[in-house]
């Protein structure tokens, strides 16, 4: 498995505490939060990342709207 990158990152201070919040109600780190709400970003512009080995780093399947 490839080293994983490290970055410095600088975030508004709301933006920290919502990212904060997010991760609480959802039981991960701050980091694996941001990596998901990343990953849920690059899903949502066609550009998500080949399936990785680790299990908290899935994303759900995007929802299937029922009526189609």
């Amino acid at each position: 498995m490839a080293e994983r990158k490290k970055l410095l990152l600088r975030l508004d201070p709301q933006v920290y505490d919502m990212i904060a919040k997010w991760a609480a109600d959802d039981l991960r780190s701050i980091n694996a939060q941001i990596e998901y709400a990343l990953r849920l970003a690059l899903r949502g512009v066609g550009r998500q990342p080949k399936r990785s080995a680790r299990p908290d780093d899935a994303v759900p399947p995007a929802p299937t709207d029922p009526d189609e």
